[in-house]
């Protein structure tokens, strides 16, 4: 396990030295280099912070959400080792479940102001592609802490769902996670939204008009859970 640990999760294993080490207010970077310090601090906030402390960034997103074309997404093994190298966990415990999309970010930006459609897991409100966009679902199979994380990998060519948060310092709203790949049926067509209703927007300028004539900006929640 220890070997484990130093070749595959080496940021993983320093967060543990630190661990080990006394509290004291100015952290230091014991054995830490300069280009992992910025995973460290994630880590390290995750483990011992009641929600996120940094603002989920379009690096993040794209590092957690989005693979490039190219390596089969029927690879069994496809999972295992996305998983690892982006280093997916939630306070050193493995995702019971995780999505990665062949898709511009951009594109997915877009959509945030798009209409509304049906998600899963109890989450009210996502964004929907609007065409099939080829990607990989992740299943956990195996042990449910890092680092015996083990995946079936699956692959899946669907409309994305997804929610959207909004980012007050650019003043937009973005994608924040991935919430299924919804698979259609062969009878379902391709006009597959809703009509647009008082809370659907087709632009970014139509939000934002809302957001000014309501008087308060809307809660980010709107967008998703």
């Amino acid at each position: 396990m220890i070997r484990t640990l130093v070749t595959k999760h080496p940021v993983l294993l320093l967060l543990l030295v630190q661990l080990l080490q006394p509290l004291i207010p100015d952290r230091e970077y014991l054995r830490v280099s300069r280009e992992n310090r910025d995973e460290y601090d994630e880590i390290l906030a995750g483990f011992y912070g009641k929600g996120p402390t940094r603002s989920y960034t379009k690096e993040k997103f794209e590092k957690f959400s989005i693979i490039a074309p190219g390596r089969p997404l029927s690879d069994s093994s496809y999972c295992d080792d996305i998983i690892k190298e982006r280093n997916v966990q939630h306070r050193l415990n493995c995702m019971t479940e995780h999505y990665f999309v062949i898709m511009e970010y951009s594109e997915m930006q877009t959509l945030c102001y798009s209409k509304y459609a049906p998600c899963k897991n109890g989450v009210k409100k996502c964004n929907r592609s609007r065409r099939l966009v080829d990607g990989l679902y992740c299943k956990l199979t195996g042990e449910a802490k890092l680092p015996d994380c083990k995946y079936e990998s699956v692959e899946r060519r669907g409309y994305v769902l997804f929610t959207c948060r909004w980012q007050d310092d650019i003043k937009k709203l973005v994608p924040k996670k991935i919430n299924d790949i919804m698979v259609p049926s062969r009878r379902e067509g391709e006009n597959i939204y809703p009509k647009k209703g008082k809370d659907n927007f087709h632009n970014e300028e139509e939000y934002s008009l809302k957001k000014t004539n309501s008087g308060t900006p809307l809660n980010p929640r709107d967008s998703g859970a």
